[in-house]
């Protein structure tokens, strides 16, 4: 007797159904009041954020710096005074007593500590090699919001002509407070770019205008829930500021993805006739958890960088954690009860329709999923020459990556206009040494005279070294300041670090300086970075598992995209290390790529490539269960979401090129990398890499060992209803063919 498919009954609303669509009004007014909380708690994040975090706060050099900073305050000068006698030499007399009192001047500031000059010391560090220009050095103290305050309170009556003197501000304080300001005007800016494009493209995506600005609210409830949470954050540990940055892309991206996936069922149900909250149920329980799945990956991925030191790092991992599980939770419980409410209205106000005739058909159906299922079938049939082609050519542009070479974040990330990035430039090019740039020795322990001048001595014949200053002693401590020959962190300076470390001392030493943060912070990332990746890789392997019930999905998913970073990889290298359209790009390239960048960029983009893999294989997965029909399974899965994707994909490369456009260099390779990364993804990976791929592996995609297959029946969870045991009359036809087939060949 022929086994009959019959359409399931409509569903009872579920629990969670119940719970989020009970009382839609109360449950928006509750997320309106909790936004408006958001708002007020979160309003002045941006001032209590810091600009720094790449040191690690456990190394040595680390250590040394702070106890430089307890005992020798003025070893440790974040603040410079460039004074510019114009044609004038710094000893004239005239330009040397206007020295002489502005530096008293500074002295005098509250707040203010170590001031020393050129004109005090006579050191010739200190000035300029055509001697028109000199260098006032100090020390701002407190933390970066009270240095940032000190330093706006009394840079005014600094800056300037003085006398026969012009006056311009630097130092590291002067860079971090810069690139703080600018950094919040830029994302201001960036949010008046995306916002409304974003909407244009959504209308574009829905038709609806109603429907196209769902997606949209939850973006913003996203955003200012994470700044609440980050506000919150700042009292018990640091954040930096350029999370800010990934609050608004992931902010605006992801829910932007979960709202186009949940609406865009929503609707399908509504036109398959179901009422609206038998339609809000069936889709909770098939986009909806496939939504949970794509925020638990993403989530997991940029949780990995809580185990870095580097409080850079860890803030994404803050922001980025917070927002998508917000993203999410909005998605899941205020996105349901707006649905209810609006029911069949939320295809009104259909703007496309002052455009053209008749009904237009849903994105990802009619024509445009045809079209996509075309293109599956297409590249299945030609499977090893788009497996292979596509690999290669992923691989080639991953190739710049092979010659990285990492340093440290410096004045010239801001603008060349900035006046720190000026300043510093200016000290770069026309000072002996690198003034500001050098290594400080401390020493500990009882020493005499002689033992501090032989180490001096041995000190200042190691390679690389231009000059030894010092030993300043204060009792049983003193510290010697080494300045490289060349630029402070290229790589001369950071083998000179391993050769003063293994220096034998009478006393106990410990090496500092930007270029010893540097050799500590890549230690510290290569010790770090297997534990990370292992990380991602075991846990994604394991929710990829629970969502498909394949041993094989799951190794294909996590290679497949990391196969769609090599591009994101090889071009920031490419443009940024090596300074390919710069000028276009307006950034100045420094010859090598910020150690924790790579990190970064590859958690977030990973978890971003995750999140569209997830909301591919889970129709793809529904499919199966129904039919069992593999190939069928593939195309019909990017019939169902490839538009989707892509035009997710889209609106979250806008956000990202609209992060894109800030002025500070991190923040724009940030931007514009994982923006290509994305587009990669979208329209290289899951249009022709996972067809291709799936159809090579064939059904054993699958397959699972006995004890899994029941543990996924425990535990599981996919897009859709439960499968059956039995896939249907058709389906299990179709698979008894293809066993033929594959018996025959």
């Amino acid at each position: 007797m022929t086994e009959v498919n019959t359409p399931p009954p409509t569903p009872h609303p579920g629990g969670w159904t119940r719970f989020v669509t009970a009382r839609p009004r109360l449950s928006l007014l509750a997320a309106l009041v909790l936004t408006v909380l958001a708002v007020l708690a979160g309003g002045s994040v941006g001032d209590r954020l810091g600009s720094g975090g790449w040191e690690d706060p456990g190394a040595e050099s680390t250590y040394a710096t702070r106890a430089l900073e307890r005992e020798f305050p003025d070893s440790q000068p974040n603040l410079l005074l460039l004074v510019d006698a114009g044609r004038a030499s710094v000893d004239d007399p005239a330009v040397a007593g206007e020295a002489r009192r502005l530096t008293e001047r500074l002295a005098g500031e509250e707040g203010v500590v170590g001031v020393g000059s050129y004109w005090r010391s006579g050191s010739p560090a200190l000035r300029s090699e055509d001697g028109r220009r000199a260098l006032i050095a100090a020390r701002i103290t407190g933390d970066e919001k009270t240095a940032g305050e000190t330093l706006e309170r009394i840079a005014p009556s600094l800056r300037g002509t003085q006398g026969p003197v012009e006056v311009e501000i630097g130092g590291l304080v002067a860079v971090r407070h810069e690139m703080q300001k600018i950094i919040q005007e830029d994302l201001t800016r960036a949010e008046l770019i995306a916002l409304p494009v974003t909407l244009v493209l959504l209308v574009t995506v829905f038709g609806s205008a109603v429907a196209a600005l769902l997606p949209l609210g939850i973006g913003i409830v996203a955003i200012l829930g994470t700044n609440a949470v980050l506000r919150g954050l700042t009292e018990f540990t640091d954040v930096s500021v350029f999370a800010l940055n990934l609050t608004t892309a992931l902010g605006l991206g992801l829910a932007i993805d979960y709202a186009l996936f949940i609406v865009r069922r929503f609707r399908e149900e509504l036109s398959a006739g179901a009422e609206p909250v038998a339609a809000v149920g069936i889709t909770l329980r098939t986009a909806g958890r496939t939504v949970l799945f794509s925020a638990l990956t993403v989530a997991v991925s940029l949780a990995a960088m809580l185990v870095f030191p580097q409080y850079f790092l860890r803030s994404f991992a803050y922001a980025g954690i917070a927002v998508v599980l917000l993203a999410a939770a909005a998605a899941l419980i205020l996105l349901p009860a707006a649905l209810v409410l609006l029911g069949h209205r939320v295809n009104s106000l259909d703007l496309r329709r002052l455009f053209r005739r008749g009904r237009v058909p849903e994105p990802t159906t009619g024509a445009d999923g045809r079209n996509w299922g075309r293109a599956a079938v297409l590249v299945m049939r030609r499977a090893p020459f788009f497996a292979g082609g596509t690999t290669a050519v992923l691989l080639l542009l991953g190739l710049p990556f092979l010659g990285v070479r990492f340093g440290t974040a410096d004045d010239r990330q801001l603008p060349v206009s900035a006046e720190s990035h000026v300043v510093q430039q200016q000290i770069r090019d026309g000072f002996p040494g690198s003034p500001g740039g050098g290594l400080e020795i401390l020493a500990e322990g009882r020493a005499t005279e002689a033992q501090y001048a032989d180490y001096k001595e041995r000190i200042a014949g190691l390679p690389d070294v231009l000059r030894v200053e010092g030993p300043l002693v204060h009792g049983d401590t003193a510290y010697f300041t080494v300045l490289p020959e060349g630029e402070a962190v290229d790589r001369p300076a950071q083998r000179l670090v391993d050769e003063l470390r293994a220096a034998q001392a009478p006393f106990d030493t410990h090496v500092t300086g930007t270029a010893a943060a540097l050799v500590d912070s890549k230690d510290a990332m290569a010790e770090r970075l297997p534990w990370a990746l292992a990380f991602i890789a075991v846990v994604t392997l394991i929710l990829v598992f629970l969502l498909t019930g394949s041993v094989l999905i799951p190794l294909q998913a996590v290679i497949l995209n990391a196969l769609s970073l090599t591009a994101m990889f090889g071009a920031v290298v490419w443009v940024f290390q090596d300074g390919h359209l710069s000028g276009l790009l307006d950034f100045t390239s420094t010859g090598s790529i910020e150690t924790t960048l790579p990190v970064l960029m590859f958690c977030v983009a990973f978890g971003l490539s995750m999140d569209y893999g997830v909301f591919l294989l889970s129709r793809i997965k529904e499919e199966y269960d129904r039919t069992g029909v593999h190939e069928q399974s593939v195309r019909h899965g990017l019939e169902r979401t490839g538009g989707l994707i892509t035009a997710a994909a889209v609106i979250l490369a806008v956000v990202m090129i609209a992060i894109g456009t800030s002025r500070v260099t991190n923040t724009k390779m940030l931007g514009l990398g994982i923006a290509l990364a994305v587009l990669m993804d979208a329209m290289v990976v899951r249009s022709l890499l996972v067809p291709a791929v799936m159809r090579l592996t064939g059904r054993a995609t699958w397959w699972a060992p006995a004890p899994l297959r029941r543990l996924h029946t425990r535990f599981g969870l996919g897009e859709g209803e439960p499968s059956s045991t039995n896939a249907g009359a058709a389906g299990q036809e179709e698979r008894a063919r293809q066993d033929k087939v594959a018996a025959g060949r």
